[in-house]
């Protein structure tokens, strides 16, 4: 059997590839376990800036692989959701942005993963959906995911009425940044990931840190976490080489401190 997870490395953006496209790339354990590892791995790894999210066939992922979940006793069903809370928590995570690359369907915890992820570009073909409630199993963790991106009263109609959603409403609804003709998402995608690799890794990792831990703060508590974030990050080298370049007319060199 083919690697479930395949690779590729250009320049400081990594692509990880979801490969099991005949079973329309389902989130399975060993699945989950190996992506959470590599991203782990990724963030430890100061030459990648950016991961680009990924898969191949018709699906992006049908979500998790049901027939391993039905087959399961208890124990290894509490094992399957709590690596895919690892997984998704590590996407928060680690310092690099994470954009998805969505081409065909995301389902379920395929929809809650691209949910997860910073950035998203889809396919006019893609489309979006938790269709948990219509075989009597609640999408409760991609609605975890879902809430958080989408807003309650749209969360809460992908969830309980299990319908799809088109590429261009999850850009509406903000699921993903942008939607691209089929022929263009590889390239689109890339060229997103290239212009976030371009600034600095630490400014930018900085950032993305501070913005899952303030996004759900009250306000008063937001501002005084974004003021200490940035009265660290002005102290930095790239901080003060960025100013610099600004002031000089010159581009920056980044040195990631």
């Amino acid at each position: 059997m083919s690697d479930v997870l395949v690779e590729a490395r250009e320049g400081p953006v990594l692509t990880l590839v979801l490969n099991r496209p005949e079973k329309r790339n389902p989130l399975s354990l060993d699945l989950m376990l190996r992506l959470r590892e590599r991203l782990e791995a990724a963030s430890r790894d100061a030459g990648v800036r950016v991961i680009v999210l990924g898969a191949l066939g018709p699906a992006f992922s049908a979500g998790h692989d049901l027939r391993e979940l039905a087959e399961a006793d208890e124990a290894l069903q509490r094992r399957v959701f709590a690596a895919c809370a690892d997984l998704m928590l590590t996407v928060h995570r680690i310092p690099q942005p994470v954009v998805a690359r969505v081409q065909g369907i995301a389902a379920a915890a395929g929809c809650q993963l691209v949910a997860a992820c910073d950035l998203a570009v889809a396919s006019e073909e893609a489309r979006f959906s938790t269709p948990g409630v219509r075989i009597g199993l609640f999408c409760t963790t991609p609605m975890v995911e879902l809430a958080r991106s989408v807003g309650r009263k749209r969360a809460l109609e992908l969830l309980l009425t299990g319908e799809p959603i088109d590429a261009a409403t999850a850009a509406e609804w903000g699921l993903v940044n942008r939607v691209v003709p089929a022929g263009r998402l590889d390239a689109a995608a890339a060229e997103l990931a290239a212009r976030v690799a371009a600034a600095s890794p630490l400014t930018v990792g900085t950032g993305k840190r501070a913005f899952w831990e303030n996004v759900d703060l009250p306000l008063e508590e937001a501002y005084r976490h974004g003021s200490a974030v940035m009265c660290r990050n002005v102290l930095a080298e790239d901080a003060r080489e960025g100013i610099a370049a600004f002031l000089e007319k010159r581009a920056p060199v980044w040195t990631g401190r």
